[in-house]
C-alpha cells in the first residue's frame, strides 16, 4: 500500500482582491466539504499587527521577516490568539488591512510564511483563500478559483461589515483604499495577485454568497 503524502490531500485554492467575499465563501465551502480552512490574509494582518505593536515600519523588510517567521499564533475556531492575546477583532480593522497589504510586498515576509501556510494541508482536505494560493502556495490545487467583484460592490460590502461591527466608516475612503490595495497587490514583484492558468474566474458582483459557494462546489465535483 502506498503511503499517503500531503500532496494526495485535495486543496481548493481561492484567490482574489480584498473584500471580494472570498473569505466568507471559502469558509462555507470548507464547512460543506468538511475540509480545513486557511485564511492566509489573517497571517499577513497578524504580521501587520505584531509589527505595529513593536513600532516597526511596514517598509522595514529586515525587521518584518523575523516577525513573520516567529509569529506566536493559535487559531481556535473564529478566534485568533497572538502572544496569548485574542486579536480576532483587532486584525479586522482597516488599518491592519492596509498594513497587511504593505508588509505583503516584501519577498522575505512572504517566504517566511510559506511553510506555515502549507502546514494547513491536512486530511481530508483544505480550502485556502488569499492572493497567491494557486500561484505559489498550492500550485497543485485540484480546484483553482479567482474570485472577484467590482471595486464599488466590494467597498459597499466592507462598509456594511464595519458598520455592523460598530466601527465608523466612509465609503469613499474605503473605495480609494481598495483601489490602492488592488494596485499594490497586482504590481508587487513577489507573488503578484493574478488569475493563474486553469483557474475558474468567478465575478460575485451580482451573486449571493450561496450562489458563489454552489458554483465552486460544482467545479470541485467535476475535478
Amino acid at each position: 500500500m502506498t503511503p499517503t503524502t500531503s500532496l494526495d490531500i485535495p486543496v481548493i485554492a481561492i484567490d482574489g482582491p480584498t473584500a471580494s467575499g472570498k473569505g466568507t465563501v471559502a469558509q462555507k465551502v470548507a464547512e460543506h466539504l468538511g475540509y480545513h480552512y486557511l485564511d492566509s490574509g489573517a497571517l499577513y494582518r497578524l504580521v501587520g499587527l505584531a509589527s505595529f505593536k513593536k513600532g516597526i515600519s511596514t517598509a522595514s523588510e529586515q525587521e518584518l521577516a523575523p516577525i513573520a517567521k516567529n509569529l506566536s499564533v493559535i487559531f481556535q475556531g473564529d478566534r485568533i490568539i497572538l502572544d496569548d492575546e485574542d486579536v480576532s477583532d483587532q486584525i479586522r480593522q482597516e488599518e491592519m488591512g492596509r498594513r497587511a497589504s504593505e508588509v505583503a510586498i516584501h519577498p522575505m515576509v512572504r517566504q517566511a510564511l510559506v511553510t506555515r501556510q502549507r502546514a494547513f494541508r491536512q486530511k481530508p482536505g483544505l480550502v485556502a483563500d488569499g492572493r497567491d494560493m494557486a500561484s505559489v502556495i498550492f500550485t497543485d490545487a485540484v480546484t483553482k478559483v479567482y474570485l472577484t467583484a467590482s471595486a464599488e460592490s466590494r467597498a459597499e460590502r466592507r462598509y456594511k461589515q464595519l458598520i455592523a461591527k460598530g466601527f465608523s466608516a466612509n465609503i469613499q475612503v474605503l473605495l480609494q483604499d481598495l483601489r490602492d490595495r488592488d494596485e499594490r497587490d497586482a504590481n508587487r514583484s513577489s507573488s503578484p495577485l493574478k488569475a493563474v492558468e486553469g483557474a475558474h474566474c468567478l465575478d460575485t458582483t451580482s451573486m449571493t454568497i450561496e450562489e458563489a459557494v454552489n458554483q465552486i462546489l460544482k467545479w470541485h465535483q467535476v475535478n
